[in-house]
């Protein structure tokens, strides 16, 4: 089994910074995309940002020039920078990664993280 393991989350003021991590809970031999994801209350869940094993990046317009995803295949860890919070960006977000070869025998489509709750407020 396979987990991914989330933090970072927390109350931050407008205009402020946060970053979040998520981590898988063991080694796995490549990940073709890794994803962030964000549902605030009364909303459908949205992509955030997504990179591939390329280094290729996608980005939701709100938030383009303000948070950059990242990824760092030897940690099995893929990070997302949020600068420039506003309270619009208040929600729980999840990373996903998709297309998970964790060993030669093992593969796993997608994986979700628990989620963690980003709050930006005065």
């Amino acid at each position: 089994q396979v987990l991914l393991v989330e933090s970072g989350g927390g109350l931050v003021q407008p205009g402020g910074s946060l970053r979040l991590s998520c981590a898988a809970s063991r080694t796995i031999y490549s990940t073709s995309v890794m994803g962030w994801y964000r549902q605030a209350p009364g909303k459908q869940r949205e992509l955030v940002a997504s990179i591939t094993s390329g280094g290729n990046t996608n980005y939701e317009d709100s938030v383009k020039g303000r948070f950059l995803i990242s990824r760092d295949n030897a940690k099995n860890t893929v990070y997302l920078q949020m600068n420039s919070l506003k309270p619009e960006d208040t929600a729980v977000y999840s990373c996903k990664f998709d297309g998970v070869r964790v060993t030669a025998n093992y593969y796993i489509s997608d994986i979700w993280g628990q989620g963690t709750q980003v709050t930006v407020s005065a």
